[in-house]
This record gives structure tokens, sequence and C-alpha cells, in this order.
């Protein structure tokens, strides 16, 4: 089997209901991302950010996976599909999808504030006084903006192994997320799937631009 290697963005979960957030506005279902998705803004006010995450959590009970999430699904009846996302959703997976890297971390998972290998699975509210097995808060498991992204390397080596690579509901504008199509292999076709396409400097050799959202852009992909 061929390797499909798919990463998506918060486009595939708009149509599902998920905001997204752009940088041009800096907002993050109406709070600014300083304040919610960065450790700076953690330490300001913790209880801020975990509202904010519960709500995110609850949200997740809330919203189905779209067409798009299962076509995914149902492509690895053809491939070998490898989804990296930025997305901390886990529409990908409710719709079986069985191998999803999560760049950006889980809403559905915590971890301590001290040891970051320290994780938990978790679906209810994160309250303060909410403890690893050492007496450490924990937090929720995402990937913040300042922070590294512990994964990148091995989303890196599964870009490097595509046989067909696709972007799909991403502004292109997050780094290192944004550099992955760059180590595709050079004879590696990559089709960007976006309504709204950013202008894309020095793009990938087989380089092809679907101008749709995430159900449209995936259904044609499924029939090529």
């Amino acid at each position: 089997m061929k390797k499909l290697v798919v990463l998506t963005g918060a486009g595939i979960s708009a149509e599902s209901g998920i905001k997204t957030f752009r940088d041009s506005d800096g907002l993050w279902e109406g709070h600014n991302v300083m304040d919610v998705a960065t450790p700076e803004g953690w330490d300001k006010n913790p209880a801020l950010v975990l509202d904010f995450y519960n709500k995110r959590r609850q949200q997740l009970k809330e919203v189905k996976p779209n067409e798009a999430h299962l076509i995914l699904a149902d492509l690895e009846n053809d491939f070998h599909v490898q989804i990296i996302t930025q997305n901390v959703d886990n529409l990908h997976e409710k719709a079986g999808s069985s191998n999803v890297l999560h760049l950006h971390g889980e809403l559905l998972k915590v971890r301590s504030t001290k040891n970051e290998n320290y994780i938990l699975d978790w679906s209810e509210d994160l309250n303060l006084h909410d403890f690893d097995d050492k007496g450490n808060q924990l937090r929720p498991h995402i990937v913040w903006f300042g922070e590294d992204v512990p994964v990148l390397e091995y989303a890196v080596e599964v870009v490097q192994q595509a046989d067909i690579l696709i972007i799909v509901g991403t502004s292109l504008q997050v780094y290192p997320a944004a550099s992955l199509m760059h180590f595709a292999p050079e004879d590696c076709p990559v089709y960007y799937i976006d309504p709204n396409p950013a202008n894309v400097s020095n793009a990938p050799l087989n380089f092809k631009i679907i101008e749709a959202i995430a159900s449209k852009g995936m259904k044609f992909c499924k029939r090529n």
C-alpha cells in the first residue's frame, strides 16, 4: 500500500462547528490567544486557562466528525494513512482514523506541570488542586505558543516517507507545522486544500492547490 500522509489544521474541524482562530485578530473563541495559549497566560491566570479548556473539552461531546474526517478514515482501505494534525480535538479518532499524531497536544489529556511525561487521559473538567502523583498541579496537555513541539522530529520522519501528501484546512501560518511539507520526497505529489489558500513561496515541485472547503476538497482527492 502507498503511504498517504495528511497534514490537517483547524479548517477541517470548522465544518463540525469548532471555531478557528486567525493570527490577524489573535482571538480564539473570543479570548486573546496570549491569555489562554501561552505559558505566560497560564502563570498569570491559571483559573482562566483551565476554564477555557474545560469548555473546549465539553464542546467535544457535542460535535461530530464531518465528511472530510470520514473520507480520511475510509481511505485506510486503500492506503496506509498517517494523519498529522495541528488540531487538539478528537474528531479524526471519532471518525475511525487509526493513525493520528497530534502536533499540538490533545484536549482529552492532561499532564503534570513539573513532569511533561506524566500524561493522563481526561474527559471531564480540570481544576486547580487536581494534582499528579507527587502533588504538582495538572495542566492541559496542549503545546502552547512558545513551547517546543515534542513530536516534531517524528512528524518529519513520517513526511519523509510519504508517497502522497495532502494538506487540508491549514493556513500554513503556524510554524513549525507549516514547514513539514518541505520534507516530502521531491517526486511526492502534494495537494493543498483550503477555501482561502495561502500564498506559498518555494512550494514543493508537484504542488496542486484545491480551492475548496475540506469536505469538498477531500471528495476531489478521493475521486482522483
